[in-house]
């Protein structure tokens, strides 16, 4: 049988399906990736076949309408992200039906798997007949704010395939344990979440505990700069002044921003679903694919979101007792953030109770079901 995958967004995305469409192709089944030109390279890097089916990034599709010096017509950060997001995915699975409908004219698929904000996917398997699957990727995907402003966005394409709403998925699959799933939230088939990244060749220290000190690993940020060069150093400093052993996950550039003048602390590239096991303690910007790798591996977290869905990821791992949250609005400078960082990462590190509830986290995404078990789920659906 024959699967298509669309994925959306950034490259977490293409992570966030990768192991379900490997498990797919390891059944022996014929798999595809469609997506935008700019996540071409992340499928090819984890050698995931795709095709592209437009050459637009997603930032091209967020026109946010800026008003001016107008008021502000929104109740909150929500609501507004919600508007811009729901718009910029329907604008984007608009700008892409054509070309999947010429893709599928060539490759027709049996089953049609789409991402949380692949509306596309959706259309397509209503036009061609087959089994829709939506994929939740992540966990805390505000799909029932965002769903129907995409709705609206999609009305000429939903009335010329003759359909009154988005169409329901013929099965849901959700990542997200169930402990940190919102109240009210759709039936959904669970999924074990496994990290999937490109890799380079291994170093010892990658995969082994350092003795007698604990490893606090940072992630810079990719789309999200957490603090710049300076602050960074401050908080490194703050950080191996107790013992610790710091980490910096960071792209080429910030690495070289940050400079070799942080003693023996590592900058640079860093594979986080080999590392992030090693570690104590993960500070980051609450990134999709970061938090989830985090949770798996059972290791508390000092989280700085800056938007909704990243504020929202931050608040489930907090409530849940897996992490602490220092947002940064209510700082009133990069040193008072630095100093509630290095606050934060001292109380996490002090207190045991951070890392009983990360390592309880960590076996109720163990217990479900894995890419593999649902494949036979996929597999009845698109069976003739």
């Amino acid at each position: 049988m024959r699967f298509l995958f669309i994925a959306t967004g950034s490259q977490a995305t293409v992570y966030g399906a990768a192991p379900l469409a490997a498990a797919v192709q390891n059944a022996g089944h014929e798999i595809l990736m469609a997506g935008n030109d700019p996540l071409m390279r992340f499928a090819e890097a984890i050698e995931v076949p795709a095709v592209s089916v437009m050459p637009e990034p997603i930032r091209h599709f967020m026109k946010n309408g800026d008003s001016g010096n107008a008021p502000s017509p929104f109740r909150d950060l929500r609501e507004e992200e919600s508007l811009i997001f729901g718009r910029a995915f329907a604008r984007m699975a608009a700008a892409g039906l054509d070309a999947l409908l010429d893709l599928v004219e060539a490759w027709p698929p049996d089953l049609v798997v789409g991402g949380s904000m692949s509306y596309a996917a959706g259309l397509l398997a209503s036009r061609l007949k087959v089994p829709y699957v939506r994929h939740a990727e992540y966990l805390q995907i505000p799909m029932a704010e965002i769903d129907p402003i995409a709705e609206e966005g999609l009305r000429p394409d939903l009335e010329r395939l003759g359909l009154a709403a988005l169409p329901d998925p013929d099965l849901f699959i959700d990542v997200s344990p169930p402990s940190l799933r919102p109240a009210g939230a759709p039936d959904a088939q669970p999924m074990r979440w496994i990290p999937r990244n490109p890799q380079r060749r291994l170093q010892p220290w990658m995969y082994t505990r350092p003795e007698g000190r604990p490893r606090v690993l940072i992630t810079s940020g990719t789309h999200f700069r957490m603090l710049p060069a300076d602050s960074m150093r401050r908080l490194v400093d703050r950080l191996t002044r107790t013992g610790a052993e710091v980490l910096i996950a960071a792209p080429e550039k910030a690495a070289e921003e940050l400079g070799g003048d942080l003693g023996d602390v590592r900058v640079g590239w860093i594979p986080l679903d080999v590392v992030a096991p090693t570690c104590d303690l993960m500070v980051h910007h609450a990134g999709a694919a970061t938090a989830m790798t985090v949770m798996t591996a059972g290791v508390p977290q000092l989280i700085v979101p800056p938007n909704f869905h990243t504020k929202a990821i931050a608040q489930a791992l907090t409530d849940f007792g897996a992490a602490l949250t220092v947002p940064p609005e209510r700082e009133g400078s990069d040193q008072d953030l630095v100093e509630a960082m290095a606050a934060g990462c001292r109380e996490i590190l002090s207190a045991p109770g951070y890392a009983q509830r990360a390592r309880a986290l960590a076996e109720e995404i163990a217990s479900l079901p894995t890419p593999a078990e649902v494949v036979r789920t996929l597999e009845t659906l698109a069976a003739p």
